[in-house]
């Protein structure tokens, strides 16, 4: 089937589902802006895809949330447009709460919400200009249930769905939408990238990622909902039942979880 051309933006895009979606997109004649804090990283996805004249580059802090309107702006002005805004960029993190730094939830609201929430509103006015655009946001099981040794990330991912839930609502007039994307266990680097409770990278690679979905079957899922517009859907292993015991009882929930050996 022929595929309109989209400009599609993609944050977090130097590895893991941000460097999957690239491939695909590119593989199939989008135009890509590709952005992470490391701009070296960023050119080595490029020239791995398809088309790597049809991508442009450009460097982001999420934590520099001043700059978002200038960031946007240059990335408007690659193509002169945006159609698609990939949320994908963040961190986790691995520590109790008891033992972990007050600065590092910080860190985890700034980068997994705030950050994410400064480009997205910079972006909302060329959204409106232009007639539309949609709004895609890597959020996790962890936006809907938590789980020991994730509060912070939780508590981030958490946010994100109140957020988007209400830009959804608030700018359908605007043929504006938004796609919430909860991963399960993906095998990327998210867990060896984690923040430990002093703010050290923990550098672990935990065994339920390790066994996670392919991140190449992830991004054709994942794009798959994109192109059907859907609200919110998730993708993973047995760690997706959380949703539906979520619904069901919270004790219930509680109880599975406490007995798990996910840490």
């Amino acid at each position: 089937m022929k595929q309109n051309k989209k400009v599609v933006w993609i944050t977090g895009a130097s590895s893991g589902i941000g460097e999957a979606l690239a491939k695909i997109y590119s593989e199939r004649g989008q135009r890509l802006i590709l952005s992470s804090r490391r701009e070296s990283l960023l050119e080595d996805v490029r020239l791995k895809c398809s088309n790597p004249d049809n991508i442009k580059i450009l460097p982001l802090d999420l934590n520099d949330f001043d700059d978002a309107t200038v960031k946007v702006e240059k990335a408007y002005d690659f193509f002169g447009r945006i159609d698609i805004l990939i949320n994908n960029a963040g961190i986790s993190q691995r520590s109790l709460i008891a033992d972990t730094q007050f600065d590092i939830f910080k860190k985890l609201i700034n980068i997994d919400y705030l950050g994410t929430v400064a480009i997205s509103r910079a972006l909302l006015p060329f959204f409106i200009d232009q007639g539309g655009g949609h709004y895609v946001v890597v959020s996790s099981v962890m936006g809907k249930y938590g789980s020991p040794f994730r509060s912070g990330y939780a508590a981030a991912k958490h946010a994100l769905h109140g957020f988007f839930d209400v830009m959804r609502m608030e700018h359908q007039k605007d043929n504006i939408h938004v796609t919430i994307i909860c991963p399960g266990f993906i095998k990327t680097s998210i867990s060896k990238n984690s923040l430990s409770g002093d703010g050290s990278v923990t550098g672990i690679d935990d065994l339920a990622t390790r066994k996670g979905m392919k991140v190449e079957d992830f991004a054709l899922k994942m794009i798959r909902s994109v192109e059907q517009k859907k609200w919110e859907v998730s993708f993973g292993g047995k760690e997706r039942l959380g949703l539906y015991l979520k619904r069901l009882s919270n004790k219930l929930l509680h109880n599975v979880v406490i007995r798990s050996k996910v840490r």
